[in-house]
Formats: C-alpha cells, sequence, structure tokens
C-alpha cells in the first residue's frame, strides 16, 4: 500500500509538472548557452568598459582564405594584371602536377589538352573561336586574371578553385604555351 500511494504521488507530480507551459523556458541550467554575450566587431567596448574585439591588421587574411584580388574586370585591370601580377609559387613538380590535374579537370573541356583550343566543346562545334595559346600575348598575370574575372565566353573559375590553384594552372599553362612555341 505504502508502494502505491507513492506511485500515485509520482504520477500527479509528474502530471502537473507536464501541464506547464511548453512555449515558455522554465528554467535555464546554463544561462551561458541561452544569454550570449554581445561582441562588437567595431573595437568598440564591451562589457565592463574594455574593448572586446580590435580590428585586425592590414593585410591579415582570415584562415582558409586567400588575399584580396583588387584589380578590376576592365580591360585597363587586365594589362595591368599582365604587366604588374607575378606568381607567388616557386615552379615545381609538384605545383606542375596539381596545375596539370587542375587544367584536365576545369580546361580541357574548352581549351584541349595541348592548348591549342581543340577540346571537346571545340570540336563538337558547340563553341567557336577558342583561343590558342600560342596566339595570344599572355602573361601569368594575364592568365591569373581571366581565370578570376573570366573574359569572352570563358567564365570566371574563382569560386571552383583555391588561390594556390589558380597559379598552379598557371604554370601549366605556360608550359603548354612554351611547347605550342617550339
Amino acid at each position: 500500500m505504502k508502494n502505491f500511494k507513492l506511485i500515485i504521488a509520482l504520477v500527479v507530480f509528474t502530471s502537473i509538472i507536464s501541464c506547464n507551459d511548453k512555449t515558455t523556458r522554465q528554467s535555464q541550467y546554463m544561462p551561458d548557452m541561452y544569454e550570449s554575450i554581445p561582441y562588437n566587431a567595431d573595437g568598440a567596448e564591451g562589457l565592463g568598459g574594455k574593448p572586446v574585439n580590435s580590428k585586425p591588421v592590414d593585410g591579415t587574411i582570415a584562415r582558409g582564405g586567400t588575399p584580396a584580388y583588387d584589380i578590376p574586370d576592365t580591360v585597363e585591370g587586365y594589362e595591368e594584371a599582365k604587366t604588374a601580377l607575378k606568381s607567388p609559387l616557386d615552379t615545381s613538380e609538384k605545383n606542375l602536377d596539381n596545375g596539370k590535374k587542375m587544367y584536365t579537370i576545369y580546361c580541357v573541356s574548352c581549351h584541349g589538352k595541348k592548348g591549342d583550343g581543340n577540346g571537346y566543346l571545340s570540336t563538337s562545334e558547340k563553341f567557336s573561336g577558342i583561343p590558342n595559346y600560342k596566339d595570344r600575348d599572355i602573361t601569368e598575370g594575364s592568365i591569373y586574371h581571366v581565370l578570376i574575372h573570366g573574359k569572352n565566353l570563358m567564365g570566371s573559375h574563382s569560386s571552383q578553385l583555391t588561390y594556390k590553384e589558380r597559379w598552379q594552372i598557371v604554370q601549366h599553362v605556360e608550359v603548354l604555351r612554351a611547347d605550342l612555341l617550339k
């Protein structure tokens, strides 16, 4: 009988608790998880009068980010990139191999394996006028600029390729162009 009264009391107690308003929070066990401390990204004072966040140092690159590319998508920007932009990567077998792999994925369908403009899309007459690298006055800067912004029918590849992969493709295109000029 004693256990029966205890069971009845627990059922009544559980019923009362379960009938609370479910739309409002009843208790907070870890208030920090529910109410976050606001931070000011502009370096303004936070709680206690102390600066919470400060602005990053000029030239700071976010983790996993790439350096800013400030050359505009204009004829003048193309010419600027052509003369001023240089690859930060050393020419190495590793960079050339990955550049070839990325070129095969993103560029071969139009430009062809040799860079002669005879890729699948050109030979099947889906696109015409795909340039041959030997017929173009290109530099590593102009190639990179076109990968970032695109040119004519070619769209930008900046979202598909990392900063390093773009420069690796540039190295591979330069090898292809040198082979075509022989």
